[in-house]
């Protein structure tokens, strides 16, 4: 296999579509992954095709995030009242760190999904559940869009298992900042690494919710957009600054600074190769995977 191909379209007309070619890049997690997206795309629905991010002014995006996710709300509420807030403002990071305790509670970690309420909640609430936990990295992607314009799209598969693992040997292939049209191994983890700790100030979680980046699946994140070098610092500056305020927290955890494990970034797995010169405002009209293919 050397190349990922991405084919776009109108959801509404999926067959004019738009296919973009993505070089793999060759090393060990990269062999990793091409077969779980074989079996991704045998045995799984990708479970949001339209999971893209930014392409929208920012009134729409923070207008459609508020209704979303408090939509998820109302339907896991009308299972059980197990949440006490709704988000009104979308830099309201408290209320997000909240309601991301309540998706780890109410849905388990990773291969421990044994609470009784995810255990006897009705399919369309486990998909809400599933949902409030996208649609509130939906709303922290468009605060710290402040930043830097992002434009991304994420694919993942539902209920695909995660079981395969990085190596610490391979934390060294992680990068920092993004490139435009690179593809990124997605963080698959339920709970958060430090990096997102420390953006987050979160004092909600628990202290098993602490996750570093272990298991890969089949899921990708393609981002549009570069950051410079200066913000790259900034944000590597407060992970760094956060692990020292709570150095104690870590290294009861085994977790020294400079632990593989604490690494920052993400692994790339694939560049575009050939971009339209108008690519965005294609994409911004085929906002849609139709297919994840590999040759």
């Amino acid at each position: 296999m050397q190349y990922l191909l991405v084919e776009y379209c109108d959801p509404l007309n999926q067959h004019d579509s738009l296919i973009l070619k993505y070089k793999l890049r060759n090393h060990s997690v990269v062999k990793k992954w091409i077969p779980l997206v074989l079996i991704a795309n045998k045995k799984y629905q990708i479970d949001d095709p339209g999971r893209f991010y930014g392409f929208d002014s920012i009134d729409n995006q923070i207008k459609n995030a508020l209704n979303d996710i408090n939509h998820c709300v109302t339907i896991i509420n009308s299972f059980k009242p197990i949440i006490d807030r709704k988000l009104s403002d979308i830099k309201d990071q408290d209320t997000l760190n909240y309601l991301h305790h309540i998706f780890e509670v109410y849905h388990g970690f990773l291969q421990d999904q044994n609470h009784k309420f995810w255990s006897q909640a009705p399919d369309n609430v486990k998909i809400a559940l599933g949902e409030l936990n996208r649609q509130i990295h939906r709303c922290e992607w468009i605060n710290h869009s402040s930043i830097v314009e992002k434009i991304q799209h994420v694919v993942t598969w539902y209920e695909m298992p995660k079981v395969t693992k990085i190596t610490d040997q391979e934390y060294t292939l992680m990068e920092n900042g993004s490139n435009i049209g690179t593809v990124y191994l997605n963080y698959t983890e339920i709970g958060k690494p430090l990096s997102d700790m420390a953006y987050d100030n979160d004092s909600h979680m628990g202290d098993d919710a602490f996750r570093p980046f272990r298991h890969l699946t089949a899921d990708f994140t393609i981002k549009f957009y570069e950051e410079t070098n200066n913000q790259i610092k900034q944000k590597l500056n407060i992970v760094k600054s956060y692990y020292e305020e709570h150095k104690d927290f870590f290294m009861a955890k085994g977790y020294h600074w400079g632990h593989p494990q604490l690494t920052t970034g993400y692994i790339p797995l694939a560049d575009l190769e050939d971009s339209p010169i108008n690519l965005i405002e294609l994409l911004k009209i085929k906002q849609w995977v139709k297919s994840v293919t590999l040759i």
